[in-house]
């Protein structure tokens, strides 16, 4: 799985910086670093008033706040992972 978490200036603004340690901090917890690929991306043209976005694999997420990131990485990184384990 790939994970990008836009760095671009709206973002940034809006605390990309917070989001990549709280992406970190869960990837580690869940002992997850040979599943996830962790990066950064320049503006994906999809900025929304609140949050930041992140892309997981091919799907473009916005609105992504230190609040909402824990229903954000079980819904969006555990349980597509559980899915795709089962396979």
């Amino acid at each position: 799985m790939i994970v990008q978490i836009c760095v671009g200036s709206s973002c940034h603004l809006k605390g990309s910086e917070k989001i990549v340690g709280l992406f970190g901090k869960a990837i580690e917890e869940h002992k997850l670093e040979n599943e996830i690929t962790l990066a950064g991306s320049f503006c994906t043209g999809k900025c929304n008033r609140i949050g930041v976005t992140v892309s997981v694999d091919d799907d473009v997420h916005t609105g992504i706040t230190p609040e909402n990131f824990s229903d954000f990485f079980r819904e969006n990184v555990l349980d597509v992972l559980k899915k795709e384990r089962e396979r």
